[in-house]
């Protein structure tokens, strides 16, 4: 039987995912307006500026239609910090890819993104995928060290293997995490979250 992804909201303490909608669209904007160099020089693409409705119009909309990705908005206490999504969903084969991640500079080295990776690697895992990917920009050093940080396997670059919208060619880190790795990924990302709670 194939996996059934759900699309849901998730909550992890103060850090809620949302299936992003038109509620979110300008708290996402302000959100990847708050550091354009990162869409310069570390993004396939960028979301800030005139790019930001090219991507809510067009590849959002034809990914969900398709069935290929499920974006979430991003909320810590409430306010919109960024977005996060399932992409390059394969249920024939039960694979998927969490990417297309940004949390406004605010929202960095806290209980955001081990939350939010918490809450989608349960999501799929529990939805009965096998494996899921991270492609990372090879010269990405910070979030390269936040997959691994995770628990993820590193398995390599794949050189040259895209064109940014900048028009640089991009060279990929490849990281995973499949259904064994999972029990021993998911405590060491509770414990994690556990430094983050009060009186902890």
């Amino acid at each position: 039987m194939l996996p059934e992804l759900p699309y849901r909201p998730l909550q992890w303490g103060e850090v809620r995912l949302e299936p992003l909608a038109e509620d979110h669209r300008e708290a996402l904007r302000a959100a990847c307006a708050a550091d354009p160099a990162v869409w310069r020089d570390l993004y396939s693409l960028s979301l800030d500026g005139e790019h930001f409705d090219v991507f809510w119009e067009g590849a959002r909309a034809a990914a969900l239609a398709a069935g290929t990705a499920r974006h979430y908005a991003v909320l810590l206490g409430g306010l919109c910090v960024g977005l996060t999504a399932f992409l390059k969903i394969d249920r024939a084969n039960a694979v998927l890819e969490i990417g297309l991640t940004y949390y406004a500079p605010d929202a960095r080295g806290g209980p955001v993104n081990p939350a939010a990776k918490r809450l989608l690697l349960g999501e799929a895992f529990e939805a009965g995928f096998g494996r899921v990917q991270f492609h990372v920009d090879e010269i990405n050093a910070r979030s390269r060290a936040a997959v691994l940080k995770l628990g993820a396997s590193f398995e390599g670059v794949q050189r040259w293997d895209r064109i940014v919208w900048t028009g640089r060619r991009r060279s990929t880190a490849v990281y995973s995490v499949i259904a064994p790795d999972w029990p021993g990924v998911r405590e060491g990302l509770e414990r994690r979250l556990a430094a983050f709670r009060p009186g902890a």
